[in-house]
């Protein structure tokens, strides 16, 4: 992942009982904590993706989460995506070369969140911060996972698979929002057919 550059960090590891997925979440920013339980939010939305009939069986894989700030989100989408701009939430696949131990999961890759992207974007969506940032952390991880949302039929299915693991969250569709109320930064809005 890349480094926070920051030693006042909080991490917690997480999974739940039988499940594939583990994440490692790291807090550099100190601000996440007036978003209740943050650490907890994250997990379950990491274990609602792993629950999924899509993903059941799937070996054991890791994921890093960093929540962190606009700025530092910034400096790493202008070094690695070449735009100068904060954005919500960035992800980092592993590099599919990375040799793992045999007894620990491969992992996925890394995502870095934007606590004050993401709570700006939950105020101009009217939704709460805590339903967004557990969007945008199935989100991340459906991008480390492969899904992408550029072209139509991409976008469909990963917005479809979005939808099903947010509902197990009791969350409503994000992408029946009103189309005025996204941000630019917004995951992509549901394609028509």
């Amino acid at each position: 992942m890349p480094d926070p550059g920051d030693s006042s960090r909080s991490t917690r590891t997480g999974t739940q009982e039988g499940s594939w997925l583990s994440l490692d979440i790291v807090d550099d920013y100190g601000k996440w904590s007036g978003v209740e339980p943050v650490l907890g939010l994250v997990l379950a939305a990491g274990d609602s993706l792993a629950r999924h009939r899509r993903f059941a069986g799937d070996e054991p894989k890791s994921a890093c989460i960093l929540l962190s700030d606009a700025s530092h989100v910034r400096r790493l989408n202008a070094q690695y995506r070449g735009l100068d701009k904060a954005t919500n939430v960035l992800s980092f696949p592993a590099a599919s070369t990375t040799s793992v131990p045999v007894d620990e999961p491969e992992s996925l890759g890394d995502i870095v969140l934007a606590q004050d992207v993401v709570a700006q974007e939950a105020t101009d969506q009217g939704v709460s911060v805590e339903h967004h940032l557990q969007h945008l952390v199935i989100h991340g991880l459906l991008h480390l996972m492969g899904f992408d949302h550029e072209r139509g039929e991409d976008a469909d299915l990963m917005e479809g698979l979005e939808v099903e693991i947010l509902a197990s969250l009791d969350i409503p569709d994000p992408y029946s929002v009103p189309s005025d109320a996204i941000g630019d930064d917004a995951p992509a809005r549901r394609h028509s057919a």
